[in-house]
């Protein structure tokens, strides 16, 4: 079943190889797959790598991005649909709205901020999609080593280690959220 999958991703123009390698292999794969992705809009770093080997590959892209990043140099207007949103949190509104799953490649702060958020509204029950964490050449141990003291200090139950799954490139990303089912919301506070 064709899903609309949600990735968050870098707009880093000095983003090293390796990253722009998993962005290029997830387009690629997302498009033969029959997916759309569902994406932030930007037609640089990691964004603009994977939104045009999406399309490269015959696929769909939706990208959405905030009013004060449209300009020809950062929005994708290539994309099949565009959407122009007031802020950053109404994109993120609105990513999640049109996502079925979510996938997060190397970014920086914001990919870390939207990636928290799709955890933590899994956690409270707001949605039961999967989320895949892709770890290229060991991005994200750091944060992975955070998410376990976490747990160490009782600021997160073991449990939510369930919530998302580390993977380590596209297709294992892709072969998670193809086959983890969805579970409805239940806003039960985890």
């Amino acid at each position: 079943m064709p899903l609309n999958i949600c990735v968050y991703c870098g707009s880093s123009t000095r983003a090293s190889q390796a990253y722009l390698d998993v962005a290029t292999d997830l387009g690629r794969r997302i498009a033969q797959r029959g997916h759309t992705l569902v994406y932030g809009g930007g037609n640089i770093g990691l964004m603009g790598q994977l939104a045009r080997t999406v399309h490269q590959h015959g696929g769909k892209v939706l990208g959405v991005i905030p009013d004060a990043l449209v300009s020809d140099e950062v929005a994708y207007r290539q994309a099949d649909e565009l959407i122009v949103t007031p802020d950053m949190r109404q994109r993120k509104d609105v990513m999640d709205k049109r996502s079925d799953a979510f996938i997060t490649l190397p970014g920086g702060f914001g990919t870390l901020e939207e990636l928290s958020e799709a955890i933590t509204h899994r956690i409270l029950g707001y949605h039961g999609k999967p989320i895949a964490i892709v770890n290229t050449a060991g991005f994200y141990d750091p944060l992975i080593a955070l998410f376990d003291h976490f747990i160490e200090q009782s600021f997160a139950k073991p449990k939510h280690r369930d919530v998302y799954r580390i993977v380590p490139d596209a297709a294992a990303a892709l072969a998670y959220v193809e086959t983890t089912p969805f579970s409805p919301p239940s806003v039960t506070g985890g």
